[in-house]
């Protein structure tokens, strides 16, 4: 303790980073930051752009940055981009930036940090390009998490063919997170043709009848192959699951 205080007497250590090593968080005006996240349960902390101002969603991000030399912000909006990327740029100019347009997703790096890497695979499979908003977040988060991660798209059931002419790929993977809205039936018939598991993830595509995910959700957890479900448009869970199984593998792989 006394040389983290001798750091922050001295300028070389923030307050706020000062007090995330001490208590595991740090606190700003916009929020306590959950700085220890990672080290306790293995899965990056990231920032809920969702019901959150520009400044807010800015500071949360840049506290993130200093305190752990990562950053992750999900749901962003076009304006919440903007407003962060003006933040991280005057206050951390040598800090790499990241953006997943389609996902809403930003990931910054600090020059510092080191990627987790590990030797294991995820791939995110889509029964749709409308699917491919949750999906790349999962996506975004197993690669943070140090999993080598590929995408497969466009497999969708109307047309079976276009999934079972990529098993082969499916089935070189560790683990799958399979997205698809509408009935939600993609993961199931894919849980049904390979021995790797599968985290089903129901979108909110689709209309009419339990039209935004509903009838996904329900589907996938009434599916009779086994599977593992996360909520509708739970792209971040989704990649965090897919994540904690890779590491697994990778320990499992190394020992």
């Amino acid at each position: 303790m006394r040389d983290i205080l001798d750091a922050v007497a001295a300028g070389n250590l923030s307050p706020e980073t000062a007090e995330a090593k001490l208590s595991g968080y740090a606190t700003s005006e916009a929020g306590r930051y959950d700085a220890a996240r990672e080290t306790r349960s293995g899965v990056p902390e990231a920032v809920l752009a969702d019901g959150k101002t520009l400044d807010e969603v800015a500071t949360l991000v840049a506290t993130s940055l200093e305190t752990t030399g990562r950053a992750i912000a999900t749901r962003l909006t076009d304006e919440q981009v903007l407003a962060t990327r003006r933040r991280l740029d005057d206050e951390f100019p040598a800090a790499s930036i990241r953006l997943y347009d389609r996902a809403g997703v930003l990931v910054a790096h600090g020059p510092d940090f080191e990627q987790p890497d590990l030797d294991a695979s995820v791939c995110i499979v889509t029964a749709g390009t409308s699917d491919a908003v949750p999906a790349g977040e999962a996506a975004a988060v197993a690669r943070e998490m140090g999993a080598t991660v590929e995408r497969i798209s466009d497999v969708g059931v109307a047309a079976l063919t276009r999934l079972t002419d990529r098993l082969d790929e499916l089935r070189a993977h560790d683990v799958l997170v399979v997205a698809a809205g509408r009935e939600g039936a993609l993961p199931t018939v894919t849980a049904g043709l390979v021995d790797v598991p599968i985290i089903g993830l129901p979108v909110s595509t689709g209309y009419g009848h339990a039209g935004e995910g509903e009838a996904a959700l329900s589907g996938m957890l009434q599916s009779c192959t086994a599977l593992s479900v996360v909520n509708v448009d739970a792209g971040f869970t989704a990649g965090a699951q897919a994540g904690l199984i890779a590491r697994r593998v990778d320990a499992a792989r190394t020992e």
